[in-house]
């Protein structure tokens, strides 16, 4: 009986899988640039917070 749920659960997983539309190599490309972009930006902001919020702690600990 568990061969019978096996067997059916692959059938159901390549029916399923089948009905995936992926994207173009373009639409890939594109959405990869878009990320990695955004993690440029990403990283740059809290760069700066991290730089601003140091030089503000050690204003009011240290009164440097």
């Amino acid at each position: 009986m568990a061969e019978n749920n096996i067997v059916g659960f692959v059938q159901d997983v390549r029916a399923e899988a089948g009905k995936v539309t992926w994207p173009t190599r373009r639409e890939l490309v594109v959405s990869t640039i878009m990320v990695v972009i955004m993690v440029i930006f990403a990283s740059l902001f809290f760069l700066g917070a991290d730089a601003i919020l140091k030089w503000g702690v050690e204003k009011v600990l240290f009164g440097i």
